[in-house]
């Protein structure tokens, strides 16, 4: 150990091989098994990445029609998880965000009733390929219905049942809402999908791994992720971002805005949603959630959210030389979608599970227990031991 540096962080240690997901942060170049994330983006589904993830490889037209199929299956909820949901009790709104905003936490929630969907499901405790890969699915499937159920409750609605003629993006968006969603809000739902499906070894998706490589179940690896994808340095950063544009105000003036900012840095605040560990270029992410921000506020006919992202942009680029990253315009967009702010993080695992489980398989195929080492930086040894009496 003497001759092994520790970094902070693990910064760009290279820690397992995966085939799942390419990253070149200096080119801004994101890709799942090979395939550009700009041509997943405007060309895919979100099912078509599911198998893509899973199985290496796009889908013919069978393949696609079965795991449209399998998650249909997948997608109701045991009626005892759906009485949990009812019983839990409103979480505790983050500091600062105000009684406005709601105050149920969405992330505990779904940690929570993920854990509770282990109890009756049938591969539980099987760790072989086949039921695992199955568990990857009903998973999926059952994420979506989670968060949407969810939502759809806190905001005083009842429970909708999943319609099996609809795809994953346009469910989730019929369960929420209680009604059927239109092509332009599917298809905006579906691309913030297969945008998160993947990030190679993210926080998230490491902490699953190293759950799976324990041998325990891949509930108990996907709740690893989802206590991990929690934290505002992870996916709880596209919640903070629209915080901060409602505190800042819809109707605020370009001068407050770059006072409100440039305030922010002055006082070394961190902005929420720019910066990335990897990416020395902007996240190829955030260039399409910018483009849908963009569309859904025409849409809407409201840019006043994406005409303040943009400018907050500007300001954070010019003086900070930062890029936006995938939270920062994901909240905008959902945000005129008409999707509460304690739904925006939830999202993320409604897709992440995808990336989640893949990694989960992968780990569970060629697996070696993950156990690293620490620099130790304590007392010299030894120690000389003192007697109670004397101390």
């Amino acid at each position: 150990m003497a001759d092994v540096k520790a970094k902070a962080g693990l910064e760009d240690i290279v820690a397992t091989d995966s085939s799942i997901c390419f990253i070149d942060g200096d080119r801004g170049v994101l890709s799942y098994r090979g395939y550009d994330i700009h041509d997943l983006a405007r060309h895919a589904t979100f099912e078509e990445v599911c198998h893509l993830l899973w199985h290496g490889h796009l889908p013919v037209k069978a393949e696609l029609g079965d795991l449209q199929s399998q998650l249909a299956a997948a997608r109701p909820l045991p009626e005892q998880v759906l009485r949990l949901m009812k019983m839990l009790p409103p979480g505790q709104a983050p500091p600062g965000a105000g009684a406005a905003l709601g105050n149920a936490d969405g992330m505990d929630a779904l940690r929570t009733l993920t854990s509770a969907l282990a109890h009756y499901d049938r591969d539980a405790h099987d760790n072989s390929p086949r039921a695992s890969y199955r568990k990857a699915v009903r998973l999926t499937g059952q994420m979506a219905s989670l968060v949407a159920t969810w939502g759809r409750m806190q905001a005083g609605g009842g429970p909708i049942a999943p319609d099996p003629a609809l795809g994953h993006a346009a469910n989730f968006l019929y369960m929420l809402f209680g009604e059927r969603p239109d092509p332009v809000a599917v298809r905006a739902m579906d691309v913030a999908l297969v945008l998160h499906a993947d990030h190679e070894l993210n926080a998230s998706t490491f902490a699953a791994r190293v759950a799976a490589a324990t041998l325990t179940d891949m509930h108990s690896a996907v709740v690893a992720g989802i206590g991990t994808l929690k934290g505002p340095l992870h996916g709880g950063a596209n919640a903070e971002v629209m915080r901060m544009l409602l505190e800042v105000g819809q109707d605020a003036p370009a001068e407050r805005i770059d006072a409100f900012v440039r305030g922010k840095l002055a006082r070394k605040e961190k902005i929420p949603g720019f910066g990335h560990r990897v990416y020395t270029t902007e996240d190829p992410r955030a260039t399409h959630l910018r483009q849908m921000s963009q569309a859904l506020g025409k849409r809407a006919g409201n840019l006043k959210w994406f005409a303040m992202s943009e400018r907050i942009e500007a300001i954070v680029k010019a003086e900070k030389k930062l890029n936006p990253n995938v939270d920062f315009y994901s909240a905008s967009t959902y945000y005129t979608m008409g999707i509460a702010i304690d739904l925006y993080t939830p999202i993320f695992a409604v897709s992440r599970i995808s990336g989640w489980s893949a990694h989960v398989l992968e780990q569970l195929a060629n697996n070696r227990l993950i156990r690293p080492r620490a620099e130790y930086t304590g007392p010299a040894y030894p120690q000389t031991w003192v007697p109670l009496e004397q101390r």
